[in-house]
């Protein structure tokens, strides 16, 4: 006998039965899965009475350690452990000279980080608008390249890469610096080369929402000697470091100006457990993403974001279009009310449209050309006059303006069960048998 078809009336956003109560869990993939090694290799840190990672009583070199193994994981030269993401775009774009008449071209969908690095050291973003990837569409990255670029700041969102390897071969061959954002998809890759493996530099991210976590941290990688060394200076204060750790003024070539953005040992003892468990925590997200991707792609009326290699996709969001914005805010409610939500205060499961500054139209900085000092800067430079016929408003990127429009997002924490596998697609299928049958 077949299942009787749901009605309007069965919708739990209509008074039906929902079909799950209790919350998922919080949408934090590291922060499930700290334990014992952390506990550990902090409390090493704590006994040694030395947080400090260049000099102590008892140093227990831990930021060392995670520099060197991820160093070692992407097959990079160089590994330099910060204190948060954000400070890690500002130290590769300070690194690789962006100021004053330079141009960085930055993704309309993104996180505000990526803006206030480059207009903090007085460059100028170029927006560039996105795919079916969710990522920086190289046919566009090529019509707006000109001879203010320096750099392409490509972000690997929501945990997967997009056409990262064509992108690489455009700024190759128009000679400008790549920056990989993989803040969001450590551990992730496109045809067996990882995040981080593409850029001229590369900064990922170990706040409290990333595939790893620390609380707040970051890290830089890259191959280039005098890069990293000029990052190393930014990110300290402003000099190289002796091996006493004491700073070193004497280099000509690198005495800069630093921002103190050292990681502490202790950042660092929390992030190294968390890198040794890193394959464990994305390969749980991809599992569950993916059985909940392929029942919900079977579904009218629901596109997919394209992922070009499936089993690179660290697996921390699954992203949907629907035929129309109205259309979007109707099935993400009811899916909500049949109970696809976290607890109070989680995004587990939201419209696009809700997902705030990852937006480049939802950040009034940029839209309004704010400034922090009050003479305007950065746009208030000579070398900036260009500025005035660059437009942030609503309306510069058709595809992002349409995929935030009618796209949602579902958070997959890292520790789904079966059950709330199942649930999670059940709830689907039920609201989209009513609000899209037959599309």
């Amino acid at each position: 006998m077949s299942a009787k078809p749901s009605t309007n009336a069965d919708l739990a956003i209509n008074g039906g039965t929902p079909v799950r109560t209790a919350p998922l869990p919080w949408e934090l993939p590291g922060a499930h899965w700290i334990g014992q090694e952390e506990e550990e290799l902090v409390t090493k840190v704590v006994r040694a009475q030395s947080p400090f990672r260049y000099y102590g009583a008892d140093p227990q070199h831990m930021v060392d350690s995670l520099e060197s193994e991820w160093a070692a994981r992407l097959k990079r030269r160089h590994a330099l452990a910060v204190n948060c993401g954000t400070q890690a775009l500002h130290i590769c774009l300070a690194a690789m000279g962006v100021g004053p008449g330079d141009e960085v071209l930055v993704p309309g969908y993104m996180w505000v980080s990526c803006l206030s690095a480059v207009v903090r050291l007085g460059g100028i973003p170029r927006l560039v608008d996105i795919d079916d990837t969710f990522c920086i569409c190289p046919k566009d990255l090529q019509a707006k390249l000109n001879d203010r670029s320096k750099a392409i700041l490509y972000v690997n969102m929501s945990g997967a890469p997009g056409r990262i390897d064509q992108v690489r071969k455009i700024a190759n061959a128009r000679g400008v610096y790549l920056l990989e954002d993989c803040a969001q998809a450590a551990g992730a890759s496109l045809n067996g080369t990882p995040s981080g493996g593409f850029g001229d530099m590369a900064i990922f991210s170990f706040q409290q929402n990333k595939n790893m976590t620390s609380g707040e941290g970051g890290l830089i990688v890259c191959d280039d000697e005098h890069l990293y060394k000029r990052a190393f200076a930014v990110h300290d204060l402003g000099y190289a470091r002796t091996a006493a750790g004491r700073l070193d003024p004497t280099d000509e070539a690198y005495q800069l100006w630093g921002v103190g953005a050292r990681m502490s040992e202790l950042s660092g003892a929390m992030a190294l457990a968390q890198l040794r468990k890193l394959d464990r925590i994305t390969g749980a997200m991809r599992t569950a993403k993916w059985q909940i991707r392929d029942r919900l792609a079977a579904l009218p009326g629901i596109e997919m974001r394209t992922i070009l290699d499936p089993a690179g996709d660290s697996g921390p969001f699954l992203l949907m279009l629907f035929p129309d914005s109205a259309t979007a805010d109707r099935v993400v409610a009811a899916v909500q009310a049949e109970g696809v939500k976290g607890p109070e205060g989680s995004l587990a499961c939201v419209t696009m449209k809700q997902w705030g500054l990852h937006w480049y139209f939802n950040v009034p900085s940029l839209v309004h050309k704010r400034a922090i000092s009050p003479d305007g800067f950065p746009w208030s430079h000579p070398a900036n006059a260009f500025h005035e016929e660059i437009s942030y408003a609503r309306g510069t990127l058709p595809v992002c303006d349409d995929y935030h429009d009618r796209g949602a997002l579902l958070a997959i924490a890292s520790c789904l069960t079966d059950k709330d596998v199942d649930d999670i697609a059940t709830a689907f299928e039920k609201v989209a048998a009513v609000l899209m049958p037959g599309r």
